[in-house]
């Protein structure tokens, strides 16, 4: 598991050099304005948001007697928690309306890869990537708030609150690797196919996961290179998979790439 997550990590040092190798900048562009569009929303949402909620849980504080001080812990635990939903919300809304744009670039690399053109063994278009898209979206977003929840209660209590904050990162980083993987996926299986696929790789899904999260800790960059990078990357990884015999993801495709 841990040495699948950092090889799922690693695919992203190459990422860069495929996508301008294959020219798939210009599949990104409406992926990236969607992006831009959604996390502003957000961010907004959580910013305005934080001080009313950090008002109403410090409201069971009765005492004048430590008021200000559990006020300020409250407001920053509520950015915390809403800047994390809003973060689960970001994902899914971005990946299920980027489906049908991020199948080219899929395609680009599995021919790439394979030297010969991607064949579609599920009958797909626009219309049915874009539904399951959503699909999937919404299957990973109740799934993830079923776990992120009762994660963020833990935040509340002294300790603990530390190993949540991992927790969380892990649970929303295998999500994210999910919807990146199923773009490729997408083509070869049906629905409950590509979730028992994933499922068995899953420390390479958190691996492409925890270099999605990352790149957004990157200010105005990161929200436009994620979904470039972090798509790519796993699309290396999902094309790894399905056609090479060892399960083993090398990093043999990105010694075609001319990087130096």
């Amino acid at each position: 598991m841990i040495r699948n997550i950092f090889r799922g990590l690693q695919m992203y040092s190459g990422a860069y050099g495929l996508i301008s190798k294959l020219k798939l900048w210009k599949y990104f562009v409406i992926p990236i304005i969607i992006s831009l569009v959604v996390f502003l929303l957000i961010f907004v949402s959580a910013y305005g948001l934080s001080d009313n909620l950090g008002e109403w849980i410090a409201g069971i504080w009765v005492w004048e007697f430590g008021k200000a001080t559990f006020t300020a812990i409250s407001t920053f635990i509520s950015g915390i928690i809403i800047f994390a939903i809003g973060l689960i919300m970001y994902k899914h809304i971005i990946m299920a309306l980027s489906s049908p744009f991020m199948s080219p670039v899929s395609e680009k690399i599995e021919a790439y890869f394979t030297g010969k053109p991607a064949k579609n063994y599920v009958k797909t278009n626009f219309s049915k990537q874009l539904i399951r898209g959503i699909r999937i979206g919404l299957r990973n977003l109740f799934r993830e708030l079923l776990y992120t929840i009762p994660i963020l209660l833990l935040k509340f209590i002294p300790v603990v609150n530390i190993f949540s904050t991992a927790l969380l990162f892990l649970v929303q980083a295998y999500y994210a690797g999910f919807a990146n993987m199923d773009y490729t996926l997408e083509r070869h299986f049906k629905y409950k196919e590509s979730v028992a696929f994933i499922r068995q790789h899953r420390g390479l899904a958190i691996g492409n996961g925890i270099g999605f999260l990352l790149l957004l800790l990157i200010p105005v960059v990161g929200v436009i290179l994620v979904l470039p990078l972090s798509v790519t990357s796993a699309s290396v990884i999902a094309v790894d998979l399905l056609f090479d015999d060892d399960e083993e993801i090398g990093f043999e495709p990105f010694d075609k790439i001319e990087l130096n």
